[in-house]
């Protein structure tokens, strides 16, 4: 019997149960980490949107739009 977990699920599977300072060093280590990290982060900041009222929502998108005007996008590359 095979077991298929979708990467949502695997992420919560891998978080579950873990303490506030466990889940600290993971969100940590992950920021400017590997990019390998980052459907990890998604999956953490959809659980937390999620729950957010609108307002909060709406302070997030803006201190996102703020940083985002600051930023330098790096060049893309099509890797040929």
């Amino acid at each position: 019997m095979s077991i298929t977990l979708d990467l949502r699920q695997a992420i919560i599977h891998k978080v579950h149960g873990q303490s506030k300072e466990d889940l600290r060093e993971m969100i940590d280590g992950s920021i400017d980490g590997p990019e390998a990290a980052l459907p990890g982060l998604g999956a953490v900041f959809e659980m937390i949107w999620k729950d957010l009222d609108p307002a909060k929502k709406d302070e997030i998108v803006s201190l996102l739009h703020e940083h985002l005007k600051s930023e330098t996008p790096g060049s893309l590359t099509t890797g040929k």
